[in-house]
């Protein structure tokens, strides 16, 4: 029998998650995570939670969709739920400009794919109905690249990232809404790094049919929560018509239990999944927050903060090269070129949890969510200043500190 000795109780100590997330969770929302009675998933008040989450989702994301819920889990469960209605054959187009656009795409060919072109590399495969638009890294999917797509293509389905997380890259929302709507293709969004971060409204894009997020990042949630999506009439009613090829995430099958059925709100949702009460109490707060702030005051705070972490990277000799406000990606100054995965080891030693991209060209992310504050901007900086310093690089600490104060003294002062 093995001794239980041998394992002694995990401890995981909390570090400074300045990465591209998940994001740092509002001390409220653990509260009310840690705070929840053990409640049996169909509990009057648990489905009232659920009942009362999905109206304040449809604030949150700025659309009078029914179909506006969250999918138990991360933001994969979210993109896998909105994609489900994809079938094999169905012509897409989708933009890829980093790793986690090209996994959509790839996610995409495995569900439009045939039996015979799944079965000849399963993995990988290469569906004829399905051209996959490769944006450079480091670039933005801009409307005359979408244009020009469906233009050709004249897809069923048009796939694009709003932020591209890979590459800290904005992609051009209005162009391809407006360009799936010239061509009358249905356009699915992937907002897992925007929703919460940017202020927008989800209706303002009326080529979108299908948008899902995730919990962990603007939302500000758990990581294992529940995954914010919402479909349109047109959505719901091409899923109805051809079906899709699962259970779990089935998008009318899941909205039942949050009280959507048959395009109407009910009192009380029927039974799909096992919901969790601590999940419902967690996602619950996290949206009140987010309500109560608002998006505007939240995008503002983002792009200020942001400026800050910018500028003082740019100071070091960093070359930054992506837009989105949530996220800095850069480049090392040229005297340290190649050694991005060794700083990016060397801070996570120190519990300062920032990360390399994750395909090539390798360069560093910064991230700040939740960390909307000139002291966590400034540790953040310091943190970064000493990790280059330990390379070799002689960063003015005191001066980068003194040009921080300056930014912050600029709010004040407006």
């Amino acid at each position: 029998m093995t001794n239980v000795s041998s394992f002694p109780q995990l401890v995981i100590p909390n570090t400074l998650a300045a990465g591209p997330g998940p994001g740092n969770t509002d001390a409220r929302v653990l509260a009310a995570y840690a705070g929840s009675g053990i409640a049996d998933h169909m509990h009057p008040d648990v489905l009232r939670g659920m009942i009362e989450c999905k109206h304040m989702l449809r604030s949150f994301m700025g659309t009078t969709n029914v179909y506006t819920f969250g999918v138990a889990g991360t933001g994969w469960s979210g993109l896998d739920c909105m994609m489900s209605a994809v079938m094999p054959g169905d012509t897409v187009v989708a933009f890829s400009n980093g790793t986690f656009s090209g996994i959509d795409a790839l996610t995409l060919r495995m569900k439009a794919a045939t039996r015979e072109e799944l079965a000849a590399n399963s993995l990988d495969p290469q569906p004829a109905s399905v051209t996959v638009i490769e944006v450079p890294h480091g670039q933005s999917v801009t409307a005359e690249i979408v244009e020009a797509a469906l233009a050709e293509h004249k897809p069923k389905w048009a796939f694009m990232a709003h932020w591209e997380t890979g590459s800290g890259r904005i992609n051009d929302i209005k162009g391809f809404s407006d360009a799936c709507v010239k061509h009358d293709a249905m356009g699915l969004v992937d907002a897992v790094s925007s929703l919460g971060v940017a202020n927008f409204a989800i209706d303002d894009y009326p080529g979108v049919v299908g948008w899902a997020s995730c919990p962990q990042k603007g939302l500000l949630c758990l990581p294992l929560t529940y995954a914010p999506v919402s479909f349109s009439d047109r959505y719901i009613e091409t899923l109805r018509a051809n079906g899709a090829y699962t259970y779990a995430n089935h998008p009318i099958m899941e909205a039942r239990h949050w009280g959507i059925i048959d395009g109407k709100d009910v009192e009380k949702g029927v039974y799909h999944r096992t919901h969790s009460a601590y999940a419902v109490c967690a996602f619950h707060e996290a949206l009140r927050i987010n309500l109560a702030d608002g998006l505007a005051q939240r995008a503002q705070d983002y792009a200020f903060h942001e400026q800050a972490l910018r500028d003082a990277v740019t100071t070091m000799g960093c070359e930054v090269t992506s837009n989105m406000t949530s996220l800095v990606v850069l480049n090392l100054p040229p005297d340290f070129a190649g050694r991005e995965m060794e700083l990016v080891q060397n801070c996570r030693a120190e519990g300062f949890g920032i990360w390399p991209t994750l395909s090539a060209p390798v360069q560093v992310r910064i991230g700040i969510l939740n960390l909307l504050s000139q002291a966590a901007i400034t540790e953040i900086v310091t943190k970064f200043a000493q990790a280059l310093n330990a390379l070799g690089a002689d960063v003015d600490i005191d001066a980068i500190a003194d040009q921080l104060d300056t930014h912050y003294q600029s709010r004040i002062a407006a």
